[in-house]
């Protein structure tokens, strides 16, 4: 397979890269030139939202591209219309986001979604995914793939929320865990997300499939327990009903990172329907695997994990964390 990646250094896209890599596909990558891509790639530069900025995007053929794009659809849009007749299959990485919030319980793909446009500029995240989605589907129909992806873990993560947990448990001590420890958790390990994409733009699958764990794959309290098990910290999980936690004026999602108390934000990220990609193929991988794997890259790179410049920093803040710690 000849594959074009549209990004390809960081995170998904690089989990991407690499595994097509492994599959000894002829992967080419187009970025902006701000890191550096896996070895054994084509390396083309370019800036998609600058003027003549996707020339050297103006020859070669591929057999599928796949794209990241989370801002301005028109970029997505752009894009899609110059590689038309030169690429046969169009994926496009989206979310689960585009569901309009909140999503019912025990819908999958078939939920409502958001309005969005190809032509539209900057507008909020989901708005933008969806019109992505549109773009995609406006040029290659059939022949395009959205691929929903839903809360994203693994290594090369530059959103911040596991590293968050994992240095969290480095540092030992009394750590605030929010509960109920036992509630499921839906995620996708970047590299089951890499694993199961390729496979599906390999099989020519079209359409959107939501992409995250089953329901239930693990809980808050096994992916907490991993985070203490890998680090080797001794550090003494806090089990906090989420009343406390809600009390204390601390965020859920980003102050804690991956944790949603009970209701309606709890029902739609973690009690997603995926049964038509789990019939497509998808498999996940145990979340100590995704924990360690995570952990070791994280010290492999110094400790600190990248930082997405237009995402907001999460974590709680150790002065809050011992605050409420102390008033129990």
């Amino acid at each position: 397979m000849r594959l074009l990646m549209l990004g390809g250094t960081e995170f998904v896209g690089r989990a991407i890269t690499e595994e097509a890599l492994a599959r000894g596909w002829d992967v080419t990558v187009f970025h902006r030139g701000r890191h550096e891509p896996p070895q054994g790639v084509v390396s083309l530069h370019g800036d998609r939202t600058a003027e003549g900025g996707l020339k050297a995007l103006e020859d070669g053929e591929w057999d599928a591209v796949i794209d990241t794009w989370s801002a301005a659809p028109f970029v997505v849009r752009n894009t899609a219309r110059l590689l038309d007749g030169r690429v046969t299959r169009y994926a496009y990485i989206s979310s689960r986001s585009v569901y309009r919030y909140p999503e019912p319980y025990g819908l999958g793909e078939e939920a409502e979604v958001v309005d969005g446009s190809p032509d539209d500029g900057d507008v909020d995240y989901a708005e933008a995914k969806r019109g992505g989605e549109l773009a995609a589907l406006d040029v290659y129909g059939d022949n395009a793939l959205l691929v929903r992806a839903g809360l994203i873990l693994g290594p090369y993560e530059n959103i911040g929320r596991l590293p968050w947990w994992l240095t969290r448990m480095a540092r030992g001590g009394d750590v605030l865990a929010p509960g109920p420890r036992d509630v499921g958790l839906q995620y996708i390990d970047v590299r089951d997300l890499a694993v199961w994409t390729l496979d599906a733009v390999e099989r020519g699958l079209g359409g959107p499939y939501d992409l995250v764990s089953p329901p239930g794959h693990t809980t808050m309290e096994e992916l907490l327990q991993s985070c203490v098990d890998v680090t080797g910290a001794e550090a003494n999980l806090v089990w906090t009903a989420p009343e406390a936690i809600l009390e204390a004026g601390i965020e859920p999602w980003t102050d804690l990172p991956v944790w949603l108390p009970p209701g309606e934000a709890y029902d739609t990220l973690h009690r997603g329907d995926v049964g038509k990609a789990l019939a497509a193929g998808l498999r996940c991988r145990p979340v100590q695997e995704t924990v360690a794997d995570t952990w070791a890259w994280l010290r492999s790179i110094g400790g600190s994990a990248p930082q997405r410049p237009d995402r907001p920093v999460v974590g709680l803040p150790p002065e809050k964390e011992a605050e409420v710690l102390g008033s129990r």
